[in-house]
């Protein structure tokens, strides 16, 4: 690996099938043991359950608020600097629940591969 410094671009945001927008900061074959993407989740809006194949997945929220189901545990809600931890094979599903678009980073190791995404 060698060093290198990924500069934000706002056009690189997209819509994934999930139900919220994505900017991949950083996934790639250079670093192939972590990707980052900046989610966004639109007032009112749940994404879908769905699942990772052999990835961890950590959601530290930057901003806005909402509520966040893994697994069989009850909702909980989340905001500003909460980290969520998910675990390969666990379903997953994350609500914005304010009025502000819900930010987070999504960290997967390994990177986040779209072959490795299951709806559940």
């Amino acid at each position: 690996m060698t060093s290198n410094i990924k500069k934000y671009d706002p056009e690189r945001e997209y819509f994934f099938v999930e139900g919220c927008y994505i900017n991949e900061l950083s996934n790639g074959g250079l670093d192939p043991d972590v990707s980052i993407a900046q989610a966004r989740v639109t007032p009112g809006v749940t994404t879908q359950w769905h699942r990772l194949n052999g990835t961890t997945e950590r959601y530290v929220i930057l901003d806005g608020e909402g509520e966040v189901e893994v697994g069989d545990c009850a909702p909980k809600q989340v905001k500003k600097g909460d980290v969520v931890i998910i675990p390969p094979q666990t379903r997953q599903r994350i609500s914005n629940t304010g009025e502000e678009d819900l930010i987070f980073l999504a960290i997967c190791s390994p990177r986040f591969q779209e072959k490795n995404y299951i709806d559940s």
